[in-house]
């Protein structure tokens, strides 16, 4: 059954758009259409900015009790609607259903309930020798959200604005929009005051610059490419808008001599076939000692060996689809630009996967050999292909990491903690995860360089939302 979503969520009322066209939602298993999706015009841009203008007076002066209490109300219907989302994550974006709770569901619920618990910050006053520092909300905000954690990417943008007293225009992909509906119903649901949380959806290239230029928007929070991200920036420059972007990557991951082998490079591979590498802050640059090469190799290939990618409804499915057949080909290509450029290929290649022969599935792949000058080793493939790279020391090791134009993320494993630290402080990466370390939703993430400007998630994130006011006596 095709689900159709033919209105938007505006000024809290459920609103027909205004344009007579759709997007059709694929599932990239089947290739067979789930949902279709209305396209926004200008009028329904402008109607949901108009609400979310209208309503920011009155949100932006409520308590953070009041705030707090939505947040935790919000974060309990979505506890009672995981069911609904492992379903919408499955059509949509391919995730094995065996992994979509732990994958895509629970840390967007700890994440909403940790937000409200920052609901205060907005309360906090620095008082000086006769001048006071306050916070407040930073306005109406302009909310674009990718489609390889739907749910997480749009949790890390709504619940930091809601604990500031922001009011907000989203957009979701239109690879995964019936998430973010099920959020709108869910804000519809507790009683959120209407035009505090506005949903409108179309097609990126169309609705972005709509948004991000849009007179009433106080700020833009992207995440996408770093492309994407320059365009974004561009519209919003002359109205000077803030702009919070979280963007492309090139993570390396330096494996150290003395480190535990075994766990290391487990803990690598896994990384990049995580989500079929839709990931942006993958560790797709593994980097480790000529001493300890043909180990790693070995290590590597047998890890690699042991997933299978397939039907996500399968309980053996360890990789599923890409979001969509161009990621596929532009998959497939990079994996040819791969061999051709003279990586060796320990597991996978170009092709489908043992037993697939439809939808947009790809061989999750692990190069070895690979030298930085490689294609494979400089651009983000944003698929399940990790690069094996030699290094003879440290320092060299350090380099390479850091030669990339891109910054978002790394991690280092060494012998100890406190070896893997002191590596970890000349990475030239936003985040930098030390012996095994996972996300964390109090973590400041965002990129250097090229991976994107601001923060998302922890206090840093949250302070994205606030404008900072000196009152001087």
């Amino acid at each position: 059954m095709i689900q159709k979503l033919s209105k938007f969520y505006i000024g809290g009322k459920w609103v027909t758009a205004h344009g007579q066209t759709v997007t059709e939602v694929v599932n990239p298993a089947s290739l067979e259409v789930c949902a279709t999706v209305a396209n926004a015009t200008r009028a329904d841009v402008d109607a949901a900015f108009e609400a979310a203008k209208h309503a920011f007076d009155t949100w932006s002066q409520t308590s953070a009790t009041q705030r707090k209490t939505f947040m935790l109300a919000a974060a309990d219907a979505m506890e009672r609607r995981k069911d609904d989302f492992v379903d919408a994550h499955v059509s949509t974006l391919g995730v094995p259903r065996t992994q979509a709770v732990e994958m895509q569901i629970d840390g967007p619920i700890e994440a909403m309930r940790y937000f409200a618990g920052l609901c205060d910050r907005v309360d906090e006053v620095e008082e000086s020798e006769g001048m006071l520092i306050t916070r407040e909300p930073v306005g109406v905000c302009a909310l674009i959200n990718p489609w390889n954690y739907p749910l997480l990417q749009m949790i890390g943008k709504v619940g930091p604005a809601l604990a500031a007293g922001c009011t907000m225009v989203e957009k979701p992909s239109e690879e995964t929009p019936t998430v973010d509906f099920i959020m709108a119903e869910i804000f519809d649901e507790i009683g959120l005051p209407g035009g505090v949380f506005n949903l409108i959806s179309g097609i990126g290239s169309e609705i972005g610059p709509l948004m991000s230029a849009h007179p009433l928007a106080d700020m833009v929070s992207f995440t996408g490419s770093t492309r994407s991200g320059i365009s974004v920036a561009e519209q919003a420059a002359p109205s000077v808008k803030r702009v919070c972007q979280e963007l492309g990557g090139k993570s390396a991951f330096i494996i150290a001599e003395g480190a535990n082998l075994e766990e290391a490079v487990e803990y690598g591979v896994n990384n990049v076939f995580l989500n079929a590498g839709q990931t942006c802050d993958a560790l797709t640059r593994m980097l480790i000692p000529d001493s300890c090469y043909t180990q790693v190799v070995e290590i590597a290939q047998r890890v690699g060996l042991a997933h299978i990618a397939g039907d996500p409804e399968s309980a053996s499915t360890t990789v599923g689809p890409l979001v969509a057949m161009r990621q596929k080909e532009l998959i497939d290509k990079y994996l040819a630009i791969g061999i051709e450029e003279g990586a060796q290929v320990l597991v996978g290649g170009v092709g489908y996967p043992q037993g697939v022969n439809t939808g947009a599935f790809v061989k999750p792949t692990i190069f070895a050999n690979v030298t930085p000058d490689m294609r494979i080793a400089r651009e983000e493939i944003f698929g399940p292909v990790l690069c094996i790279m030699k290094y003879e020391s440290i320092e060299q090791a350090i380099e390479i990491a850091n030669s990339s134009e891109f910054g978002l993320s790394s991690a280092v494993w060494a012998k100890d903690k406190v070896a893997a630290t002191k590596i970890a402080k000349r990475m030239r990466a936003g985040q930098c995860f030390i012996q095994g370390g996972y996300f964390r939703v109090d973590a400041p993430f965002g990129g250097f360089k090229q991976s994107g400007n601001g923060r998302e998630w922890g206090h840093a994130g949250m302070d994205e939302y606030l404008e900072i006011k000196a009152i001087i006596a």
